[in-house]
C-alpha cells in the first residue's frame, strides 16, 4: 500500500479520485475542540509598579585646580568635564558651569526632575541634599550622581570622599551613611576610579540592613527597639559604576575626563567623536571632531540627521537589551522608569566605548557583555552613512537622506516573519518595529509586519507586550487615517484575545469609539468589523465602565445593523457584544427593549451556522437574566423570550442546546417561585399517574438472558468531552449503562405521596448508581429515569386529561413549557448537555423542597412542635447544598426500596432549627409576581432576607458553557495563514494523499474482482464470537475494519488479522436498542454514525484508534416523535413473533456524503431530513403512511429520488425537489407484508429492490408500478442486503441459513454451517452487511458469532 504509485492512481481515472472533491463532516472546530478559551496571559508585561525619577543630586568633587594625592595623571591628561575645560576659567566659575552643564545634559532625559546640585560639599551638605530630596520624592525614585575626579578614590571600607569646610581635607562618607539617607528606591551613578569598590560595599551593607530588618522583626513589640522606624530595604536600588575595583578611569587627552559621564548624558556626541577616532571612521574623508559639532538637527527631531541618529541609537540599543537580558530585567531597566531606561541604553555604549580603552563599567543589577553585539555594527552603518553626508551637506547645503537603517531592519523583521515558528528565537528586530511606529514613513509597513508577527500566536503576543507595544498601539488609536484601520483593528483583536485586560486602558483613553466608528462604517470589510465587534464585545465583557462607555456610543443600535450580514462570523460576534453589554446592566437591556433588540435576535435563532445561533441564545439569555425588579411588561418580554428560545430543543448542535440551558437557567433563577411552583405539580402529578417505564417498555427476552450468561465481555473506556467516563472496573462493564446514564429510581418505589420519593441516597442499590453531572459526588432529588418518567407522563396527560396547576399557572403557562423543555434537555443524548439540565432541575427541586416540605410535614402531623426561631438567620449547614435530608438514625431512603417496604415522610424529615420555622410559613401556591423571595403574609419584618437568602444558593448554579471563551480563541490562531490541509508540504496533506490513493487502489483491485464473475459467495474468510447478539454491521469502505453493533455496545473487528480492535459503549439508554450506523467520511478521517430506537443519533471519533479512547463529538435527537410500532402484532407467522422481540423499526437514516444530509426515520410518519454542515433540520417529508418506515435509500446522482419502505408493506417513491403535497411520485403496493430492505441501485437508471418479510423480492423499474421480477425466497425472511457494485443479493432467514442471488433470480449458493466447527449450524441470522467494494459478506447470528464470507479467499 506504501508503495502506491501516482501510476496506479492514473490508472484510476478522474472518478477514483474524487476523493478530493468529496467534502467531510463532522470536522469543524465546534466538533474536534473543546469547548474552552485560550490559557489565561501571566501579564508580566504589565508594569504594576511603574516609577519615575522625580528628584536628581548632583554630587561634584571636583577641586578644580587641586589633583588627588592618590592618582597620578599623565601629562597631557584628559580635562574636559560636562565638556568644558574647568583650567580655561577660574575654579569656582568651572565648577558652577560644569554643575550647570551637568544638569542640563540629564534634563535632556528627564526635563520634569527636581535637580539639586551639591558642588565640592561636606558630609553635612550632602547628607542635607539627600534627607530633602527624599523626603520630597516619598515613594518615588531619587538619583544620586556622583564626581570624585577631585577626591581620592574610594576607600575599602565602603567609603566616598568629601571635603570639610575649609577644603582642606578630605573627608570620608560611608555609603551606609548615604543608602540610610538616600533611602529605596534610589539610582546611583558613580564617576571615579576603582568605583567597583563602592559597588561591592553598597551590597555588603545592603545585606546587613536585611540582617538588621531580621532582627529588628523578631523583637517583641513591646521592646523599645520595636519603635524604631525600620531602615529602608536596598533591593530596589540600581548603581552604575564606571570601572572595576581595580581600575582607572581613562586619561586619554582625545576623551573628555567624565568619559562615563558623557556616555550616560551625551551618547551621540561622544558616540560620533569615538567612532571618528577607530579605524573604520578614519575611511570617511572630511570629517573633523569640528564638523560632527556642527551635526544639523536637534535629538528630539527625527526628521534631521542629528535626531534620526539618535532615533536609531534609541532602537539599536532597546534591541540589544531586548534580546540579551532576561524578559523580568528588561522590564524593571527598560520599562518601568523613563530616566532609568535612558541611562542603561546609553550605558550599553559606555561598556562598548570605554572596554576599547581597558576600562569596564558595571552595574547592579549586572547586566551580561553586550559590547560585541552584532547590532552595533548596523549602528557603525548609520554613523558612517550620516557622516559621510556632511561635508556635502555643510558645504554645499545639499538634502539630508535618511537612512535606510529602518527599511532594511524591517526587511529582515520581514523574512523572519515569513519563517517563524514558535520554536525559534525571537526576531531581534521586533524592539525596533515599535520605534518605526514612530514614523509615517515607514509605520503602514511596520503595521502591517506587526499583525502578520501577532498572527503567529498567543506566544508572538506575549512577545511584543513585553517589548512594549501597548502604549504605541494605543496611542495610534488616536489617527484618523482610514489606511491604518484595517491593520490597527487586527492587531487590537490578537491582543485583547490573549490579554482581556487592556479593555480598562482602552475605555479610559477613549480607544473604545475608534472601533465602534469601524464597526458602523460600511465600508469596512466584514472581517474587519468581526474583529471590531470582538474588540468591542471585549471592551463590555463583565466591565462596568466599558459597558457605560459603549452603551453611550450607540453600540446596540450598531449592533442591531449587522446582524442580518452575510458574513456569519460578523453575525456571531455582533450578538454576542449585544448578550455582553446588557450583561447585569439594567439600562442596556432597556435600551435594548426599546430597540427591539429581542425580536431581532429570534431571526439568528434560525440561522444556518451553528455559532451564530449559539450567539443568539447567549444574548437572548443575558437579556432575560438580569435580576433587577421589572414591570408586568419586562415579564411579558422574558416569556416571550424565553417561549422562542425553547424552539431551539430540537437543534441539532449540542453547543446551542447547552446554550439554551443556561438561558433557561437565568430565566429560572428570576422566577425562583413560579417554577417552584411547577416542579411540585409535575412530581405530584407523575405519582398519579402510572405509566409503564421505558425499562419495561424495552423488552430484552430470552437474548439478554442468554447474553447475560455468557460472562462479562470487557469494554474500551470512551470520552465524551469527559462525561462519558473511563471503565475502572472490568467486572461491572454490563452496570455502565447506569452509570452513564444513573437511572436510579426504581419504578416501585415512585408509588408515595411525598416529596421522599425523589430522594436518592443509596449508590449501591440494585436500581440506582451515581446521580448525572454531580460535580462532588453528591447525589441529586431527581434521577434520570424520574426525570424521563415525568417527560412521558407529561405527553400523556397533554393527550388526556388537564392537569390542576396552582393559580396562575395553566398547563401551558410559560413556566410549565420551560419546565418540560428543561425535562427534554436533561435527558438529551449528549451527555454534556443532560447533565447540566440535570443540574437545573435539581436546583429547582431542591428549593422546592426547602419551600414546601415543612408545610406539608406540619399537615400530616409528622412534626408536632417546631424550636423557637434562631435570630442567626442562617441555613443550617446540611441545608447548603443538595444532599440527604433524614433524622439522625434513620436507614437511607434506598433502603426501603430495595426491602419492598413504603417510603415514610419521616425520613424526610427536616432538621428543626431556624430554617424550618422561616420556611414553614411557605406555601407552594406562589403568585406570578417576580419578586425572588416571597417572605409570605405572616413573615415578620424582623427576621429580615438573610435567611431566604442563604438558601438561594440552592438555585445559585454557575452554568457555562465556555463558547464565549471558544469563540475568542479564533482570534488567538492564525488567521493569515492557510490550514495544513491546503499546504501540500504538511504532514495532514500527505496522510489524505496516502489515504485516497489507497482508496483508489481497493477500488481497482475490487472492480477487477467483481469483473471476473461472481458464482459462489460462501469462503468463509472470518469467524469470531461478538461479545454480545449482533444486531447492525457495517464494513469500512477501505480499512480492514467490520463493525458490529448489538443493543448498547459497538465493536470493531480486523477481519482481515481476526483480531477484535475495540469494544465500547454507545451511551443510549437501557431501555433503548442501537438499530443503525454508518460510517462518515469513510474516503478520510472516518467517524461512526450510529442511530437508536429512541431518536437519538451519535457520531463517534477514535473507534478504531488503540491509542486514544472512542471520543462522542455530537449527538441530537434525529426524531422526537417516535411512535412505538410492531412488526408482528397482525402476523400469524412465527418469524415475526420472534421479530417482535426486537421492537418495532426504531430508527433508520441514510447518509449522503457528498451533500452532507442526513435522512432520518423510522417509527414515525416523517421522513427527516438534516443538514450536518448547519446541524439543522432542513425538511420533514411525510411518508403519507399510517405506518413506519423500514428503510430508506437515495440517489446518489440526482440527489433527487428516495425510496422509502413501510411497515405496512408498500414501497414508496419520493422526488424530493418538488412540493411537499407532490413529492410522492410512485407508491408500490404488491408486498402484504412488514419491509425488511428498499433498496435504489445508485446508477443512473437504478433499479429498486424490495424485500418483505413474507420472502418475496421484488424488482421494480421506478417507471412502472409494477415489478417486473419477483423472486420467492420462503417465509422467515430477516434482513436482505444488495451489494451496491456486483448485481448479487443476499438474505438471511430466521431457519439458520443465508441465500445468495443474483438480481437476475439466479440462484447461487446457500449458507448453512460455519467451516471448523465440525459442521456446526449458523444461528438464526439477524444482520447482514456487503462489504461497498470487495464481494464480502458479512453475517451476524442470534449466537453471538459473527462470520464473513468471500468470493476468493485468496483475495487480500
Amino acid at each position: 500500500m506504501a508503495l502506491l504509485c501516482a501510476e496506479d492512481a492514473m490508472d484510476e481515472g478522474d472518478g477514483d479520485l474524487s476523493d478530493w472533491h468529496l467534502p467531510v463532516a463532522f470536522t469543524n472546530k465546534r466538533h474536534i475542540e473543546k469547548m474552552e478559551g485560550c490559557k489565561a496571559l501571566a501579564q508580566a508585561w504589565r508594569m504594576k509598579d511603574r516609577m519615575k525619577t522625580v528628584s536628581v543630586a548632583l554630587v561634584l568633587c571636583l577641586n578644580v585646580g587641586v589633583d588627588p594625592p592618590d592618582v597620578v595623571k599623565t601629562s597631557p591628561c584628559a580635562r574636559l568635564e560636562c565638556w568644558i575645560d574647568p583650567l580655561s576659567m577660574s575654579p569656582q566659575k568651572a565648577l558652577d558651569a560644569i554643575g550647570a552643564n551637568l544638569q542640563k545634559q540629564y534634563e535632556c532625559w528627564q526635563p520634569r526632575a527636581r535637580y539639586k546640585q551639591c558642588l565640592d560639599p561636606t558630609v553635612e551638605e550632602v547628607k542635607k541634599l539627600c534627607m530633602s530630596l527624599r523626603r520630597n520624592a516619598k515613594e518615588e525614585r531619587v538619583l544620586f550622581h556622583y564626581n570624585g575626579h577631585g577626591v581620592p578614590r574610594p576607600t575599602v571600607n565602603g567609603e566616598i570622599w568629601v571635603f570639610n569646610k575649609n577644603y582642606t581635607q578630605y573627608i570620608p562618607l560611608s555609603i551606609y551613611d548615604l543608602q540610610t539617607w538616600m533611602g529605596s528606591p534610589s539610582i546611583f551613578v558613580y564617576d571615579c576610579s576603582n568605583a567597583g569598590i563602592i559597588v561591592k560595599s553598597f551590597k555588603q551593607f545592603s545585606l546587613q540592613r536585611e540582617q538588621e530588618l531580621e532582627q529588628v522583626a523578631a523583637i517583641s513589640p513591646s521592646h523599645p527597639l520595636a519603635q524604631v522606624p525600620l531602615p529602608p530595604s536596598m533591593k530596589d536600588c540600581i548603581q552604575l559604576a564606571a570601572c572595576e575595583a581595580n581600575q582607572l578611569l581613562p586619561m586619554n587627552p582625545e576623551l573628555p575626563a567624565d568619559l562615563f559621564t558623557s556616555c550616560l548624558t551625551t551618547p551621540i556626541k561622544i558616540a560620533l567623536r569615538w567612532f571618528c577616532g577607530q579605524q573604520s571612521g578614519k575611511l570617511v574623508s572630511g570629517v573633523t571632531l569640528d564638523l560632527i559639532e556642527k551635526i544639523p538637527g536637534r535629538l528630539n527631531d527625527r526628521r534631521t540627521p542629528l535626531g534620526e541618529l539618535n532615533w536609531i541609537f534609541t532602537a539599536i540599543t532597546d534591541t540589544i537589551a531586548w534580546n540579551v537580558l532576561p524578559r523580568d530585567l528588561f522590564q524593571k531597566l527598560f520599562r518601568q522608569d523613563l530616566l532609568v531606561a535612558s541611562l542603561f541604553r546609553n550605558f550599553l555604549l559606555a561598556e562598548r566605548i570605554m572596554r576599547s580603552y581597558h576600562c569596564t563599567p558595571i552595574s547592579s543589577p549586572r547586566l551580561p557583555p553586550t559590547y560585541q553585539h552584532p547590532m552595533w555594527q548596523a549602528w557603525d552603518l548609520a554613523v558612517d552613512i550620516c557622516l559621510s553626508q556632511l561635508p556635502t551637506i555643510t558645504e554645499e547645503g545639499t538634502a539630508f537622506r535618511n537612512s535606510p537603517f529602518f527599511a532594511e531592519q524591517l526587511t529582515a523583521f520581514q523574512v523572519w516573519v515569513n519563517l517563524g515558528v514558535e520554536n525559534r528565537s525571537p526576531p531581534e528586530q521586533l524592539p525596533i518595529v515599535l520605534q518605526v511606529l514612530l514614523s509615517q514613513v515607514h509605520r503602514l509597513r511596520a503595521l502591517d509586519l506587526l499583525g502578520r508577527f501577532l498572527d503567529l500566536g498567543p506566544w508572538a503576543v506575549s512577545l511584543a507586550l513585553s517589548v512594549g507595544i501597548f502604549p504605541y498601539v494605543l496611542k495610534l488609536l488616536q489617527s484618523s487615517a482610514r489606511e491604518l484601520r484595517p491593520l490597527l483593528v487586527f492587531i487590537w483583536a490578537k491582543i485583547l484575545a490573549v490579554d482581556s485586560s487592556c479593555q480598562a486602558d482602552l475605555v479610559k483613553d477613549g480607544g473604545h469609539k475608534y472601533f465602534l466608528s469601524v464597526l458602523s462604517d460600511p465600508f469596512m470589510s466584514a472581517e474587519q468589523r468581526t474583529m471590531a465587534a470582538f474588540v468591542l464585545a471585549v471592551i463590555v465583557n463583565n466591565y462596568a465602565a466599558g459597558q457605560e462607555a459603549c452603551l453611550q456610543g450607540s453600540l446596540i443600535a450598531t449592533c442591531l445593523e449587522q446582524l442580518s450580514d452575510t458574513n456569519a462570523l460578523l453575525r456571531q460576534w455582533v450578538a454576542m457584544c449585544l448578550g455582553r453589554i446588557w450583561q447585569h446592566f439594567d439600562a442596556a437591556r432597556w435600551c435594548g427593549v426599546r430597540d427591539s433588540a429581542h425580536e431581532k435576535l429570534y431571526s439568528l435563532l434560525e440561522d444556518v451556522v451553528p455559532e451564530v445561533r449559539c450567539a443568539a441564545v447567549f444574548a437572548l439569555g443575558t437579556f432575560i437574566g438580569n435580576s433587577a425588579e421589572r414591570s408586568d411588561h419586562a415579564t411579558t418580554i422574558d416569556h416571550n423570550v424565553a417561549i422562542t428560545s425553547a424552539q431551539l430543543l430540537g437543534d441539532g448542535s449540542s453547543m446551542v442546546r447547552k446554550e439554551l440551558v443556561v438561558a433557561l437557567h437565568n430565566l429560572a433563577l428570576q422566577y425562583e417561585s413560579n417554577f417552584c411552583a411547577v416542579a411540585l405539580q409535575f412530581l405530584d402529578d407523575e405519582r398519579s399517574h402510572t405509566f409503564p417505564s421505558p425499562a419495561t417498555l424495552a423488552d430484552t427476552g430470552s437474548l439478554a438472558s442468554s447474553r447475560d450468561g455468557l460472562g462479562t465481555p470487557r469494554l474500551r473506556p470512551v470520552s465524551s468531552y469527559g462525561n462519558l467516563r473511563a471503565i475502572a472496573n472490568n467486572n461491572a462493564v454490563r452496570n455502565l449503562n447506569k452509570s452513564l446514564q444513573n437511572l436510579s429510581l426504581t419504578e416501585e418505589g415512585v408509588t408515595c405521596g411525598t416529596m421522599a420519593s425523589y430522594l436518592n441516597t443509596s449508590t449501591g442499590s440494585s436500581g440506582g448508581s451515581s446521580s448525572v453531572g454531580s460535580p462532588d459526588g453528591e447525589d441529586f432529588i431527581l434521577t434520570y429515569e424520574a426525570v424521563d418518567k415525568m417527560r412521558r407522563v407529561r405527553s400523556y396527560s397533554s393527550l388526556n386529561s388537564p392537569i390542576a396547576f396552582p393559580v396562575g399557572l395553566s398547563f401551558t403557562s410559560v413556566y410549565t413549557q420551560v419546565w418540560c423543555t428543561l425535562l427534554h434537555l436533561a435527558v438529551d443524548p449528549h451527555p454534556e448537555v443532560s447533565d447540566m439540565a440535570m443540574k437545573v432541575l435539581n436546583s429547582i427541586a431542591w428549593k422546592a423542597m426547602l419551600s414546601s416540605r415543612p408545610h406539608r410535614v406540619s399537615e400530616s402531623s409528622a412534626i408536632a412542635h417546631s424550636a423557637p426561631a434562631s435570630p442567626t438567620n442562617k441555613c443550617p449547614l446540611n441545608m447548603q447544598h443538595p444532599g440527604t435530608f433524614q433524622r439522625p438514625g434513620a436507614p437511607a431512603l434506598n433502603e426501603g426500596a430495595k426491602q419492598g417496604l413504603p417510603r415514610e415522610p419521616s425520613t424526610l424529615r427536616l432538621p428543626t432549627t431556624s430554617s424550618t420555622a422561616q420556611l414553614s410559613s411557605h406555601s407552594y401556591q406562589f403568585s406570578r409576581s417576580r419578586k425572588m423571595f416571597d417572605k409570605g403574609p405572616d413573615k415578620s419584618s424582623e427576621d429580615g432576607d438573610d435567611g431566604p437568602t442563604m438558601c438561594r444558593l440552592s438555585l445559585g448554579l454557575s452554568l457555562n458553557t465556555g463558547f464565549c471563551a471558544w469563540s475568542s480563541k479564533y482570534f488567538t490562531q492564525a488567521i493569515m495563514k492557510l490550514p495544513d490541509d491546503h499546504d501540500v508540504e504538511s504532514q495532514i496533506h500527505k496522510e489524505r494523499e496516502w489515504r485516497f490513493l489507497r482508496n483508489a487502489q481497493v477500488r481497482r483491485q475490487a472492480r477487477c474482482l467483481i469483473e471476473k464473475g461472481i458464482s459462489r459467495l460462501d469462503d468463509q474468510i472470518f469467524l469470531n464470537r461478538n461479545p454480545g447478539v449482533p444486531s447492525v454491521i457495517k464494513f469500512h469502505p477501505f480499512d480492514t475494519f467490520v463493525v458490529v453493533a448489538d443493543k448498547d455496545s459497538i465493536c470493531f473487528w480486523d477481519w482481515e488479522k481476526g483480531e477484535k480492535v475495540n469494544y465500547f459503549h454507545n451511551g443510549n439508554p437501557r431501555y433503548s436498542r442501537i438499530t443503525a450506523m454508518e460510517f462518515i467520511n469513510s474516503h478520510d478521517v472516518s467517524l461512526l454514525l450510529t442511530g437508536t430506537d429512541d431518536g437519538a443519533i451519535r457520531i463517534w471519533k477514535n473507534c478504531a484508534d488503540e491509542e486514544r479512547n472512542p471520543e462522542l463529538i455530537s449527538a441530537w435527537q434525529g426524531l422526537s416523535e417516535m411512535l412505538p410500532s410492531s412488526r408482528g402484532l397482525s402476523r400469524r407467522f412465527s418469524v415475526s413473533l420472534e421479530k417482535n422481540k426486537h421492537g418495532g423499526a426504531g430508527l433508520v437514516f441514510n447518509w449522503e456524503q457528498h451533500t452532507g444530509l442526513l435522512l432520518v426515520s423510522g417509527d414515525a410518519r416523517v421522513v427527516r431530513v438534516w443538514d450536518c454542515e448547519q446541524e439543522k433540520k432542513v425538511q420533514d417529508i411525510p411518508t403519507g403512511a399510517d405506518s413506519c418506515v423500514t428503510s430508506l435509500s437515495c440517489d446518489s446522482f440526482s440527489n433527487s429520488l428516495l425510496v422509502v419502505g413501510l411497515g405496512d408493506g408498500s414501497v414508496r417513491l419520493f422526488d424530493r425537489r418538488l412540493p411537499l403535497s407532490e413529492c410522492n411520485i410512485m407508491t408500490f403496493r404488491e408486498h402484504d407484508s412488514w419491509i425488511i430492505k428498499a433498496h435504489l441501485q445508485r446508477k443512473p437508471d437504478g433499479q429498486i429492490i424490495s424485500a418483505s418479510v413474507n420472502g418475496d423480492v421484488r424488482l421494480w423499474d421506478a417507471r412502472q408500478r409494477e415489478s417486473f421480477n419477483c423472486i420467492q425466497m420462503g417465509r422467515g425472511l430477516t434482513t436482505l442486503e444488495i451489494h451496491p457494485q456486483a448485481n448479487i443479493f443476499a438474505c438471511g432467514s430466521l431457519n439458520h441459513f443465508i441465500s445468495v442471488y443474483a438480481l437476475t433470480g439466479e440462484f447461487l449458493n446457500n449458507i448453512k454451517y460455519y467451516d471448523g466447527f465440525m459442521g456446526q449450524r449458523i444461528g438464526a441470522v439477524n444482520s447482514l452487511a456487503f462489504h461497498p467494494y470487495w464481494p464480502h459478506l458479512a453475517a451476524g447470528s442470534s449466537d453471538y458469532y459473527l462470520s464473513i464470507y468471500s468470493a476468493d479467499k485468496k483475495v487480500r
